[in-house]
């Protein structure tokens, strides 16, 4: 048997043909027809360039259609599909390129000669361009090219894609993705999102991601629905956009910033039958907002850079504000004490510890770090800190290295955010621990403030007094005009604790 997940796409495009895979504002269309076709003749290109099954293809380039039949020619050859954060410097570029050894760099036209000189400097064998408008050196070179119509033959294992996380911690980790991580958990998101070939889903999400990447576009090209590629969110864009749509993909700022629209009524978003969120927590309020709005429950769900997606609230069911839902078919979960070890009772809090076939087979030559995150039972430890509840919905509490001890005590900082996020005046805030003489860590809390606020530390002391045990309560507040965030909208904590490490030290 063939576990080629390019062989299940292919099925598909053959049946769909003429239909629209891909289209754009500004024309261009790509009908499955097409797709299997130019995937074909780019595969071909990666061939003469010298690409190889289980070779790495590094990809830098900016969101286009392009790109992901880039990544089609990949999988059909039997070629590991690396893509890379367009925000990614030179220096970190050359990390990935010395990690990975990829034969082939796909960069940016305008940036060819840092790249060719990157390449050059790491060991890297040839450099092509891929530009957003089907330009580059890679699609010239694909035009003349012998196309390669051959799908090779894979086991299950074989792996599809590295994907580095954010690295806030260390050097960045290339997550192994199989074949089968992919094909599995796109087969199990069709099905639980009631995907169909009748879908057009609004895509404005980034494609160097596993949200915008594999959650997207696998599950469409799985389902043969279509999509509208934007190159990013633009809510003037989205409000033309959504009468055409279906289902629409994002990240909580997406969601934040449509609610705070007078245009967001239950007419705009009456053709649309499914608004999902994650990559960050979405907050109660953003929820609640948005369903008075329109009358759509957004689905959050809970996924991983090294699993893909392990949780989601249900399609027909509660789909429960502040949760991201229940194990997908498949996924087995457990929530261990961080101390013991031991299975954490309903209502307690613990870390998340996520098996099934969507998990990754490790980190890239990182043998070590992948024998303590990823157990001999097949549970991957997420390093969330998650409770589940009666009805068994689960909910993220929060990233275990951003919790904060202090005095000895443990401070969930979501319990602390959720009540300073209640009062009127706040926009968000982000709740940290600092080193502190007395405590260890002290309890300290950042917060964005609605344009014109009068909030001062005073407002938010009393806010909590008497709500929270004394130990949970912020010994600082500081007052900032946004919380910094990556490119998927998750708040970095890290940068927060640099910027205010000394709040706490005598001087």
């Amino acid at each position: 048997m063939n576990h080629n997940l390019f062989e299940t796409f292919a099925a598909k495009m053959r049946e769909r043909a003429d239909a629209d895979f891909i289209t754009t504002r500004e024309g261009r269309h790509y009908s499955y027809t097409d797709a299997l076709n130019i995937s074909a003749q780019l595969a071909g290109a990666l061939t003469e360039l010298g690409v190889t099954q289980g070779d790495r293809v590094a990809v830098q380039v900016d969101k286009s259609p392009e790109a992901i039949l880039l990544y089609l020619a990949c999988l059909r050859i039997g070629g590991v599909y690396l893509p890379l954060n367009t925000g990614y410097t030179g220096d970190e570029i050359r990390y990935f390129l010395n990690d990975a050894e990829p034969a082939l760099f796909v960069c940016r036209p305008k940036l060819e000669d840092e790249a060719r000189a990157l390449a050059a400097e790491t060991g890297c064998p040839a450099v092509a361009t891929l530009g957003s408008a089907d330009d580059g050196s890679l699609m010239e070179k694909s035009r003349h090219a012998t196309p390669c119509e051959e799908i090779v033959t894979l086991g299950e294992n074989d792996l599809a894609a590295i994907l580095y996380t954010s690295g806030t911690t260390g050097r960045s980790k290339g997550a192994m993705l199989t074949h089968r991580n992919l094909a599995s958990n796109a087969e199990t998101l069709v099905k639980t999102w009631l995907f169909s070939a009748n879908d057009r889903l609004i895509h404005a999400l980034p494609i160097f991601h596993t949200h915008g990447l594999f959650v997207a576009c696998n599950v469409v090209l799985m389902a043969g629905a279509s999509m509208l590629f934007l190159p990013k969110f633009d809510a003037d864009i989205i409000f033309e956009e959504l009468p055409h749509g279906s289902v629409m993909m994002g990240v909580p700022t997406f969601y934040t910033r449509l609610v705070q629209d007078a245009r967001l009524t239950p007419q705009a978003a009456e053709n649309m039958r499914l608004f999902i969120s994650g990559s960050a927590p979405l907050t109660s309020e953003t929820h609640e907002a948005f369903e008075a709005k329109t009358g759509h429950a957004i689905l959050e769900r809970y996924g991983m850079t090294e699993t893909n997606m392990n949780i989601s609230n249900p399609y027909q069911g509660e789909r429960r504000a502040g949760t991201v839902g229940v194990p997908l078919p498949g996924v087995d979960i457990r929530i261990i004490d961080r101390e013991s070890g031991a299975e954490v009772a309903e209502g307690d809090i613990g870390i998340l510890q996520v098996r099934g076939p969507n998990v990754f087979i490790g980190y890239w030559r990182m043998p070590e770090k992948t024998r303590e995150e990823l157990l001999d039972d097949g549970f991957f430890i997420t390093g969330d800190l998650a409770m589940r509840d009666a009805q068994g919905y689960v909910h993220i509490v929060g990233r275990d290295k951003d919790l904060v001890i202090s005095g000895g005590y443990n401070v969930y900082p979501k319990e602390v955010e959720q009540l300073i996020d209640e009062l009127e005046q706040v926009v968000e805030s982000a709740v940290i621990g600092l080193p502190h003489p007395d405590f260890g860590e002290g309890v300290a809390a950042a917060v964005v403030c609605q344009a014109g606020a009068s909030l001062d530390e005073t407002t938010i002391f009393d806010h909590l007094a008497g709500r929270l045990a004394k130990y949970k309560q912020p010994k600082r507040v500081f007052f900032v005009e946004e919380l910094p965030r990556n490119t998927m909208g998750k708040v970095q904590k890290n940068e927060l604790r640099k910027r205010f490490a000394d709040a706490y030290q005598a001087p």
